[in-house]
C-alpha cells in the first residue's frame, strides 16, 4: 500500500508516526493541539512503543505536504513529544483492525461467510441474527470488505484506524 493517495482539494493523506511519553493527559494535549491548528485528523491511535515509558502515536490526517511540516513542528512544541516522523512518503507497512455486526439469516450465513474468506477476515462471533466479522488489512481492503458487507445489513462497525510502521531496508535485523 502507498502512503500517499490523492485526495478531494489537493490534499492527501499523511501518516505520522510520534513517540510520546506515556503519561496520563498526553493524547489530550495532542488531539487539541491539532485541533486548534484545524488539522483534518482521520485517525489517531496509541499504543505502547518498544521503549518502555514511552507509547507511539499513529497520526492519520489529510494536507499537503507544507501542512504536514506544520504539524510535525506543533507536534514537537509539546514537551512530551520525544520524535516525530513523516511516513508519508516511505515505503511502509499499514493495517486497521475492524470488528463489523452484519445481519445474517439462516440464508445468508453461508454468503457472509465466503466473502470473510475472500478477504482474509474471520467470524468473531456467531448469534440467532447477527455474524461479526474481523478483518485486518489496509484501509482499502477493510472498505473493500464492508462494501462487500453492506447489501447483508451492517449492524454496527468498531474501527481502529490505522497502525503503520516503515518498511525494513536490506541488511536491517
Amino acid at each position: 500500500m502507498t502512503a500517499v493517495t490523492n485526495a478531494p482539494g489537493g490534499t492527501s493523506e499523511r501518516t505520522l508516526s510520534v513517540l510520546v511519553d506515556d503519561q496520563p493527559g498526553v493524547l489530550n494535549r495532542v488531539s487539541s493541539l491539532l485541533r486548534r491548528r484545524r488539522f483534518n485528523v482521520d485517525s489517531l491511535n496509541v499504543g505502547a512503543s518498544e521503549q518502555p515509558g514511552m507509547s507511539r502515536m499513529t497520526i492519520a490526517l489529510r494536507g499537503d505536504p507544507a501542512e504536514t511540516e506544520q504539524a510535525v513542528k506543533q507536534l514537537y512544541k509539546l514537551l512530551e513529544v520525544r520524535k516525530v516522523v513523516d511516513l508519508s512518503n516511505e515505503r511502509l507497512i499499514s493495517r486497521e483492525l475492524a470488528l463489523i455486526k452484519v445481519s445474517a439469516t439462516d440464508e445468508t450465513r453461508a454468503q457472509i461467510r465466503e466473502i470473510a474468506e475472500l478477504f482474509n477476515a474471520r467470524i468473531a462471533d456467531v448469534a440467532p441474527r447477527s455474524l461479526v466479522v474481523e478483518a485486518v488489512g489496509s484501509v482499502a481492503r477493510v472498505d473493500s470488505l464492508l462494501d462487500m458487507l453492506r447489501p447483508y445489513g451492517i449492524k454496527e462497525i468498531a474501527r481502529t484506524g490505522r497502525v503503520a510502521v516503515a518498511r525494513g531496508v536490506g541488511g536491517e535485523g
